[in-house]
């Protein structure tokens, strides 16, 4: 049997990073020993079928915090530490493992997953969810920072991404969500593979719901640069808002949430680049009607045509012009589907077949 070690950023409420987990668990299925290493933050309370070992690395304080991200930025602190923790756990120091695989959306904790990797003597997979410069001015990535760090985040982002790169250069392969991280990746290391994110078939799949209203949706965060865009879908027709701010819905809701709607929303910006948002993969597993505004004039369009998922633009008549439609399609029918194509290639289980076969060329 072969022993992997996944070292991830913590998982959070409400997903719990459902790339990772779908792929702990499928692996568990194929006969993998799967053990999943993070940093303590919430309780993981999901259900799953792989060991967890977790290392508390604050105290909870903000001055502790705060000491401890200026030591980081000084010394990588987070990284060191958490590696010579993870070494010492005896569920980790007495395996053989085969394998050490890292998820994360920023630097942590790769540099860690690094010197574990190293220290065991085994192939490093990294799977990269973000870049910070997917997002002009880390606008993405840094939203939620305290007001005293934001005149140090070019500091910052240098140090972290330069960590980063060290990582992606010593890495066996890398595996990224879409073609442009894809290209941005390689100039640091050849071996890097595109695997999508996806839709959970047994939560978000077509069932026709009759609707007593016609709704449009946008289920998520909403960042700043996000709202030029919402205002010009809100000269159409007002919205249903479903974002942490207004009325959040339970995970174990969206499916329903997004069966009832009559349109799905999705946001972006013609700055971001290989964003592909995962409730564009959720609303496709429904087969509910994208209207993607304004057109990334990139990889999403690409994609919501690809699928014939709905549309990307900022046209006005052309955003007039869908809804219109659509609503006359719920008015003869109570309801609304999209006519998808190539729906079960984004799908979690196809994901995961994608990434299992990348984890026995390192581990044959």
């Amino acid at each position: 049997m072969k022993k992997l070690l996944v070292v991830s950023d913590p998982p959070a409420r409400p997903g719990y990073l459902p790339r990772l987990r779908f792929l702990c668990d499928y692996l568990v299925r194929k006969g993998y020993d799967v053990t999943l290493l993070t940093e303590e933050y919430q309780p993981l309370d999901f259900a799953h079928s792989y060991s967890i070992e977790t290392i508390r690395m604050y105290s909870g304080g903000s001055m502790d915090w705060m000491l401890k991200t200026i030591w980081t930025l000084l010394t990588d602190w987070h990284d060191r530490v958490f590696a010579r923790r993870a070494i010492q756990l005896s569920a980790i120091k007495n395996q053989n493992f085969d394998l050490v695989l890292c998820s994360s959306f920023s630097d942590f904790p790769l540099g860690a997953a690094y010197r574990i990797a190293r220290q065991m003597d085994v192939p490093l997979l990294c799977d990269i969810r973000d870049l910070d410069e997917q997002v002009d001015d880390s606008r993405y990535q840094y939203k939620h920072q305290s007001r005293w760090l934001m005149p140090f985040r070019h500091l910052y982002r240098a140090i972290h991404i330069r960590r980063r790169n060290k990582v992606l250069r010593a890495a066996s392969a890398i595996t990224t969500v879409s073609p442009w991280h894809a290209d941005f990746i390689r100039r640091y290391n050849s071996h890097v593979h595109v695997i999508y994110n996806g839709f959970d078939e047994t939560q978000f799949y077509p069932q026709d719901m009759v609707a007593e209203q016609f709704t449009v949706t946008y289920i998520g965060s909403l960042f700043e640069w996000q709202k030029e865009a919402l205002e010009k879908v809100q000269q159409v027709i007002s919205l249903d808002m479903h974002t942490p701010q207004h009325n959040p819905i339970p995970h174990d809701q969206l499916g329903d949430a997004i069966r009832r709607s009559s349109i799905m929303l999705v946001l972006t910006n013609k700055h971001t680049h290989g964003m592909l948002t995962t409730k564009f993969y959720e609303a496709l597993g429904c087969e509910k009607p994208v209207l993607c505004v304004p057109s990334d004039q990139g990889e999403l369009a690409k994609l919501i045509a690809f699928t014939h998922a709905g549309i990307a633009t900022d046209d006005m008549e052309e955003i007039r012009a869908f809804i219109a439609e659509k609503q006359q399609e719920w008015q003869q029918k109570g309801f609304t589907r999209q006519q998808t194509q190539h729906r079960e290639e984004f799908s979690r289980e196809t994901q995961c077949q994608q990434m299992e076969e990348i984890i026995k060329q390192y581990i044959s």
